[in-house]
């Protein structure tokens, strides 16, 4: 393809940025002053900056003194949740849920849902993150707000057994509609909250739609080591052996947490390895004072596929793939003892590549390559806090801050551009989530979705 050819007009070019090149295997290298070439959503040619005609684009983004790094992923979370953010603060993780969430959550109307995902949405955006995988109630209204901002998200609808057939059809009716969904961007992947939620029977239905129609399961599953010592004494089973057992793992799963995940796990999961990732979210684990950790090391030794997550607002505070990234590589050093792992390159693969595998998205995202999807964000790694700046991948993942990103593409639209948000009102969102929280925050009434005790 000649370059005149490959800068179709319709299409964008990002213009004179350095490139972060994200191998599968090995060190991450930085390309100097680099052009993307975009069309039809999808990277065309990333070449050097001279060997194209820019001019020649419908849009032309001047990438100079920027470094364009693929769409972060954010593994799991609640993105309407926002609305909870700081609202549970200093409990233990059993007053959390059935003292302060879960009351709360009972009170959320489709409507707090949507404004909620808005908002998260515009902090994602603003962050750097392109694709999120959500698991949450009224999925159809989280979807709507992915459509609306142009962000790219896997949705998976939460259900409880104790919600009875007519939710887990509604769920099923969910997946059939909405995988594919604005131009691709929403796919679709079955909620069961956890096996101590979920019923075998459900689990078993579940992974059955799953597997007819082509999707996987997230779901939360040994999330510390209290669950799996639970689980053993009641049923004589870890939570990862049900999952097993009821073929769950076989259809292919997302796991949130997995800090309970044992030794006698590991085979299970490397059985089903291609189709099995596992989602960490280190700032919640660190609140809730949860030991050990997602045992990183070992999944990824028996070839499961790891990914970053933020969890909830009301847990995580922020939805900032960066501060997670972060708190991943140095909680799993310390966790090892091993100031060689999890090096740079690793923890910015997991945030990256590791997250579309997990979403079982590795042939459209992750990566700023020729026949990718074009999910592009642009950082700014010139202030005093990066500076000098012996190796932007340290910076990545030790100094970079979500304020430094500037400009952000999903499949080839510029969602915001030098930090001007181009698909969200965000001052009118702010008013709308900021009208609404009185009455979410409201747990006098006694209610709430669900009881903990895992």
């Amino acid at each position: 393809m000649s370059a005149r050819a490959a800068a179709l007009p319709g299409g964008l070019v990002v213009s004179g940025c350095d490139v972060l090149r994200i191998p599968a295997e090995g060190e991450c290298e930085i390309l100097r002053s680099h052009d993307i070439v975009v069309a039809d959503g999808r990277i065309q040619e990333v070449r050097p900056t001279g060997s194209l005609h820019p001019s020649d684009a419908a849009e032309v983004i001047d990438g100079r003194g920027l470094l364009a790094v693929p769409g972060l992923v954010n593994a799991h979370t609640h993105s309407p949740m926002v609305l909870m953010r700081g609202a549970a603060e200093d409990v233990t993780v059993e007053g959390w849920f059935n003292d302060r969430v879960w009351p709360m959550e009972s009170n959320l109307t489709p409507d707090d849902v949507h404004a909620g995902a808005l908002l998260a949405c515009a902090e994602m955006i603003r962050s750097g993150v392109t694709t999120f995988a959500d698991h949450y109630f009224f999925p159809e209204r989280i979807a709507e707000a992915v459509a609306e901002t142009g962000l790219r998200a896997d949705i998976a609808p939460t259900y409880f057994s104790s919600r009875g057939q007519a939710a887990l059809d509604a769920t099923v009716r969910f997946a059939e509609t909405w995988h594919g969904a604005a131009e691709g961007r929403v796919t679709v992947s079955l909620g069961p909250h956890a096996p101590y939620t979920v019923d075998d029977t459900d689990l078993k239905a579940l992974a059955g739609h799953a597997r007819r129609l082509g999707l996987r399961l997230h779901i939360h599953a040994a999330e510390h080591l209290e669950q799996t010592e639970s689980s053993l004494a009641r049923r004589g089973a870890t939570p990862i052996r049900v999952l097993h057992e009821t073929g769950v793992l076989e259809a292919g799963a997302l796991i949130a947490h997995g800090c309970g995940i044992v030794e006698q796990d590991l085979p299970l999961l490397a059985e089903h390895a291609d189709r099995t990732a596992v989602a960490c979210c280190p700032k919640v684990y660190l609140k809730h004072a949860l030991s050990p950790l997602t045992p990183v090391r070992d999944l990824l030794d028996a070839g499961v596929t790891v990914a970053v997550g933020t969890d909830g607002a009301a847990g995580h505070n922020t939805l900032d793939v960066w501060e997670a990234l972060r708190l991943l590589a140095l909680t799993q050093k310390q966790a090892v003892r091993d100031a060689t792992w999890m090096t740079v390159s690793d923890t910015l693969r997991l945030a990256t590549r590791g997250g579309a595998r997990a979403l079982g998205l590795q042939d459209r995202i992750g990566a700023l390559e020729p026949g990718m999807r074009a999910d592009i964000v642009l950082t700014d790694l010139s202030g005093s806090h990066c500076r000098p700046l012996h190796d932007p991948r340290a910076a990545l993942v030790y100094s970079a801050r979500a304020s430094d990103v500037r400009t952000v593409v999903v499949d080839g639209r510029v969602l915001m551009r030098d930090g001007r948000l181009l698909t969200v009102d965000e001052p009118a969102l702010l008013a709308e989530a900021d009208s609404r929280v009185a009455r979410i925050l409201d747990t006098s009434h006694g209610r709430a979705v669900q009881h903990y005790d895992p």
